[in-house]
């Protein structure tokens, strides 16, 4: 909640910007501006010590491949004191589609790669957020993998709401999940969850996200790049804003940013963009 005496100090701050005679509609828009800009200073205080890592890696030649690259971009954050790294869209075995050719569904090798990646998890003392498939009753669902930073695994949050290109190939999960590392409690929604359908965010922010982690796939036009990522992250009751991660280009041009309370990278290497 806000601050009694920063409220009062930003309330004059703010007033000492308008005219000297104000009707009831400007000192509510004065009181307005310093409630958010104090709910916003407090809340967001809370996250100063968490730092986040997206990994906007290059497309996998293989699935081997795939948990290669995971491995070494946890490595790589494992030197930044990184907390959370999220992954993108199905990256472990590979995203099935837009002409991407990929191993068929193997329950097996899944298992594997996911015990590797746990423990290089619990190496670098890091949770993860891992794009990747899984089958449900034989059905084969898009699905985050989270990982705890002791190595253990905290559990799936599937893809519900799948885009109708995505039928045929994969199957609608059936439920949402909250996770929580430390002090932070965060959500997931994949892809299509987050451009168009607003209540998966807000399912997992009213039971106290402070942050949802937005994977999806998007290959580059002019080289093999995983997609950016966004992190929404919640300020105040059912009010949001939301910080897109920048994304590395492929020619290495300088990335785009949302606008403010967007968060610049503290540093961007091999695809990785550390944030906070």
């Amino acid at each position: 909640m806000p601050n009694g005496a920063t409220l009062s100090s930003d309330i004059e701050r703010i007033s000492s910007t308008f005219p000297r005679r104000l009707g009831v509609q400007g000192l509510c828009a004065i009181f307005k501006a310093a409630f958010w800009q104090n709910l916003s200073r407090s809340e967001n205080s809370d996250m100063n010590s968490v730092r986040i890592a997206l990994a906007n890696l290059r497309l996998p030649a293989t699935r081997e491949e795939s948990v290669a690259l995971v491995e070494g971009a946890i490595m790589q954050a494992s030197t930044e004191l990184v907390d959370i790294i999220c992954f993108p869209e199905c990256f472990v075995p590979g995203y099935r589609g837009m002409g991407n050719h990929v191993s068929p569904p193997d329950p097996v090798f899944l298992e594997r790669a996911w015990a590797s990646i746990a423990a290089a998890a619990g190496k670098a003392n890091a949770a993860i957020v891992l794009g990747t498939e899984r089958l449900v009753d034989s059905n084969l669902v898009i699905t985050a993998l989270v990982i705890n930073r002791d190595g253990t695994l905290a559990g799936f949050q599937d893809k519900v709401q799948i885009d109708p290109s995505e039928e045929g190939t994969y199957s609608p999960g059936s439920e949402r999940r909250l996770f929580q590392t430390g002090a932070v409690k965060f959500g997931v929604a994949i892809c299509l969850e987050g451009w168009r359908y607003p209540e998966t965010v807000r399912w997992a922010a009213r039971r106290g996200a402070q942050i949802v982690f937005h994977p999806h796939y998007h290959k580059a036009e002019r080289t093999a790049m995983c997609p950016q990522l966004s992190l929404i992250q919640r300020t105040a009751f059912t009010r949001r804003q939301c910080c897109v991660a920048p994304r590395k280009t492929p020619a290495g041009l300088p990335a785009r940013t949302a606008p403010a309370p967007a968060r610049r990278p503290l540093r961007q290497s091999s695809g990785l963009t550390v944030l906070c």
